[in-house]
């Protein structure tokens, strides 16, 4: 079911999508041009192509480089998605995943210098971001956010996967940068720099880092899934991927629980763990970083095993940072 609404969501939104692209093209309609340089970071498919880590490892390095970053997010699910809000003012967090949603927590607790600002209006949160000193903004899923001008459009798409679209190809000739998944790049790499000539192709690959228990605790090494019993569970848009990496680590997956997208783990859910935890007495839990900030810390130790969380990160060639450092000085020169 879930599977049909998806692709009847995708037939209405291609035409949607491109008579809007169209609309902005024509000068019917104008983007507005934000005080300060504008990254986005999105996709042409419905969610689970890795745009979480891709935009993670920029404000990392925006960060290393001595740039004051902030992202701009939707917050799906959250309060503050309608009205709008300051999560993070680089200092202090002002809300949870209820106010928020739960990517935007996570990159606030992740990233405690960095700024987060939620809300539909994207416009307001960079004027918001600037009026407080950040100095350029990360926008998240923003490819189909036309009324933001940004200076450098990544868009990450994985074609043999077959998962709805939200608009169809012809959209990345409005793209700087492709991202494709290593694993299935090979001659989708050559189509897509033969059809858009101005397009950057780079390829990349979601891989799995350590594992991080109690704030008190180490964090292990991933080789520590070696032939170790894990019941995993998720509730992110593609838990299969999760898995994956967790077999592909070594580890031995004695249960598997798949959670809907955003899951907000009410007592239910809790309790569905809980069973599974008993039934199966797993060495270890785990779980990823988005489903994590979503449990609260008296519920983190299930059945009498801490819950674990397994980092993800992404690897992409030093080659695709350079063509984003290149834009940011003539970005930053056209904004004085």
């Amino acid at each position: 079911m879930k599977a049909l609404l998806l692709n009847a969501y995708s037939l209405i939104s291609a035409p949607v999508c491109a008579r809007k692209a169209a609309a902005f093209a024509k000068g019917r309609k104008k983007a507005f041009l934000a005080p300060l340089p504008v990254i986005s970071v999105g996709n042409l498919a419905l969610g689970g192509t890795g745009k979480t880590p891709v935009a993670a490892e920029l404000i990392g390095r925006f960060l290393d480089r001595g740039y004051h970053p902030a992202l701009v997010t939707r917050g799906y699910g959250g309060v503050w998605e309608k009205i709008g809000g300051v999560l993070s003012d680089g200092r202090s967090i002002f809300g949870g995943v209820r106010e928020a949603g739960d990517e935007p927590v996570w990159f606030a607790r992740r990233f405690p210098a960095a700024g987060v600002f939620v809300g539909r209006d994207r416009v307001l949160s960079c004027l918001k971001a600037e009026a407080l000193g950040f100095d350029l903004c990360l926008l998240d899923d923003g490819f189909q956010h036309l009324r933001l001008a940004r200076d450098l459009d990544i868009v990450l798409h994985h074609p043999s996967a077959g998962l709805p679209l939200r608009e169809g190809e012809r959209a990345l000739s409005r793209a700087h940068i492709l991202l494709l998944p290593r694993e299935s790049a090979g001659k989708a790499a050559e189509h897509f720099r033969r059809r858009f000539p101005r397009l950057d192709v780079f390829e990349y690959e979601v891989v799995a880092g350590n594992i991080e228990g109690r704030p008190s605790e180490p964090v292990l090494p991933l080789s520590f899934l070696q032939g170790r019993r894990i019941l995993a569970f998720a509730g992110i848009a593609r838990p299969g991927r999760f898995f994956d990496l967790l077999e592909s680590a070594g580890a031995s997956l004695v249960g598997r629980l798949i959670f809907p997208d955003h899951y907000p783990y009410p007592q239910a859910g809790i309790s569905r763990v809980v069973s599974a935890v008993v039934r199966l007495e797993p060495d270890l839990v785990l779980t990823t970083e988005k489903d994590a900030v979503k449990w609260r810390p008296k519920d983190r130790t299930i059945a009498g095993r801490p819950l674990h969380v397994l980092r993800i990160g992404i690897d992409l060639p030093e080659t695709f940072f350079e063509r984003v450092w290149a834009a940011l000085p003539a970005v930053k020169a056209g904004r004085v």
